[in-house]
């Protein structure tokens, strides 16, 4: 049976209300609060649960916050495999300032995990029979080597398994250099800081996404250009895609949701270009939703027939 795995090293509950206006000093006080798990593979996990598919999410998790994760995933439906953890899941939270519509997102440090623990987790998620895709995805809390990532794509190597990378910073940066990643899906600052230039051109964004496919780092790569859309490259494909007008309500997981949208049209078995236009869409879908939502079927596909009018396969 195919399956979809999801690791998220530093998972959180959370939350999200708004406010009249955010002023300094005053009391705040708080509309609706909306409590989520999140985390990225937590997110993508529970996207595309949402879109009609299936993951399987590992993550760390202690304490109240961490059992209160656990308790959500399954009420949601998700399939869950934790780890116990002697420390308490963080939590962050988004506040929306109602007067502008800004959105204010606070994102708390991660418990320390020992290296037991961390440990633990790879060698879960690195066991046989392992899944047909796995998305390893969000930052590393305090206590996890800036290797880790790369060294469960290491383990990786020569297996059946799929690896897709969302993350930055060192743990970005090492896990390309240690290759085997099937796709990666990087921002354009991530990028730039990777090969350490600015990247201002369609041209230089290009070159440099070919190389690192050159160099055996990943067999593809999804580019994330924020207002600009997004590029895919891939052997033999160069696709750049606008981004679809739309009034944002929150950005809070459109990333989770582009990477989870495609994913699930690759584990569909779908081309990486219908995959790309999906992930698209699904990150589009994540846009219009309040506070910590996710992406939802109907939008996802409206938006992707958008894109296939506008972008058609082959083109």
């Amino acid at each position: 049976m195919k399956t979809i795995a999801t690791l998220t090293m530093n998972p959180s509950l959370d939350i999200s209300s708004s406010v009249p206006e955010v002023v300094p000093t005053d009391k705040l006080r708080c509309g609706k609060v909306l409590r989520e798990p999140g985390g990225g593979g937590i997110n993508v996990a529970r996207a595309i649960y949402q879109l009609g598919g299936n993951a399987v999410a590992f993550y760390p998790a202690g304490g109240g916050t961490g059992q209160i994760v656990n308790e959500m995933l399954s009420k949601a439906g998700i399939a869950t495999h934790p780890l116990p953890s002697q420390h308490l899941t963080r939590e962050s939270f988004s506040v929306l300032d109602e007067s502008s519509g800004e959105q204010y997102r606070f994102v708390l440090p991660g418990p320390k995990l020992c290296k037991a623990e961390w440990q633990r987790c790879m060698a879960e998620v690195v066991a046989k029979p392992g899944p047909d895709f796995l998305v390893i995805s969000g930052s590393l809390p305090p206590g996890v080597p800036d290797d880790f990532y790369a060294e469960i794509a290491g383990r990786l190597q020569g297996s059946s398994t799929r690896l897709i990378l969302d993350t930055s910073g060192e743990p970005f940066n090492k896990a390309l250099k240690a290759g085997g990643i099937y796709l990666a899906k990087p921002n354009l600052n991530e990028l730039e800081e990777f090969s350490g230039r600015k990247l201002d051109s369609e041209a230089e964004q290009e070159k440099v996404c070919a190389e690192l496919i050159d160099s055996g780092a990943c067999e593809a790569i999804a580019l994330s250009l924020g207002k600009e859309g997004a590029l895919l490259v891939a052997p033999g494909i160069r696709k750049r895609i606008d981004a679809i007008p739309t009034k944002v309500v929150s950005g809070v997981g459109a990333g989770d949701s582009f990477v989870a949208g495609m994913n699930l049209a690759l584990f569909r078995e779908q081309s990486l270009e219908e995959a790309f236009l999906y992930g698209m869409a699904a990150a589009t879908a994540a846009l219009v939703t309040p506070g910590t939502e996710l992406c939802n079927l109907d939008d996802t596909n409206a938006y992707y027939q958008q894109l296939l009018e506008r972008h058609p396969l082959g083109e």
